[in-house]
């Protein structure tokens, strides 16, 4: 059992299933009382029954309220995991970038804000980021998912260097592929890239309490990524065109 988790107060985003889902589980059985939140409110309410939790259904931009009543007045953990995987080239939708820009980012920033005034005062508080490789790297074929995910990252970091000395632990989880609807939905570009390497979504969980216990801020659930991130930094050229082969191997795939 991971001491720092054990009967925390924890609110998932997007836990209707996936990576969410996977998180909700873990925490309630390393001991926490979880609150489960899902816009679909038949699988958030599905999850909070099998774990024992409380479905606080809804935007996840909008339910730290809601949710800290539902933990008798505290949230000692938050994971902001609900996500979109919007895909398309600079040409998509205004309404796709903004939809994009919303949940993979500001409600991370709408969380943090509500959420941090007590944590600061208590000296204490975990804020949990599922971002994505994409944050660190890019995704062919998703610009605004690329985009976004990027923002997450950003703000995660900024988060972890502007409060960790007054008690804040950040955590960004970065995978590759997970298999979930998320990468079901990928399309072409999903299987070229992610599929070959796709892992469970327990795997992102266990990945997670790892770094909890060794208060890591970067969670790779791929540890490769790691290498990749780099090589993108020493050498950003050579990087760039080996990923313009791949967006040429996808092109000729179409």
């Amino acid at each position: 059992m991971v001491e720092a988790v054990q009967d925390a107060g924890v609110v998932v985003t997007g836990a209707g299933g996936g990576i969410g889902a996977a998180l909700a589980r873990r925490f309630a059985a390393e001991g926490a009382r979880v609150v489960v939140n899902d816009l679909d409110a038949d699988r958030a309410k599905a999850v909070a029954g099998e774990i024992g939790g409380i479905a606080v259904p809804g935007d996840a931009s909008a339910i730290v309220a809601e949710a800290r009543d539902a933990l008798g007045g505290t949230v000692d953990v938050y994971c902001a995991n609900a996500g979109l995987g919007s895909g398309g080239t600079e040409a998509a939708e205004e309404e796709v970038w903004a939809q994009a820009w919303d949940l993979n980012v500001m409600a991370h920033v709408r969380a943090a804000r509500a959420l941090l005034p007590d944590w600061l005062e208590r000296g204490e508080g975990r804020f949990v980021s599922t971002v994505s490789a994409a944050g660190l790297l890019t995704m062919i074929g998703a610009a605004p998912y690329s985009v976004t995910k990027h923002g997450a990252f950003a703000f995660a970091e900024w988060l972890s260097l502007t409060y960790r000395h007054r008690g804040l632990k950040v955590h960004a989880i970065c995978p590759q592929g997970v298999r979930t609807d998320m990468l079901t939905a990928s399309g072409s570009a999903g299987e070229l890239v992610l599929a070959p390497t796709a892992i469970d979504p327990d795997d992102v969980a266990d990945a997670l309490f790892e770094g909890i216990e060794n208060n890591r801020f970067l969670i790779l659930p791929h540890p490769e990524v790691a290498g990749y991130y780099r090589a993108r930094a020493a050498e950003p050229d050579r990087w760039l065109a080996g990923m313009n082969h791949i967006q040429q191997k996808l092109e000729a795939a179409r």
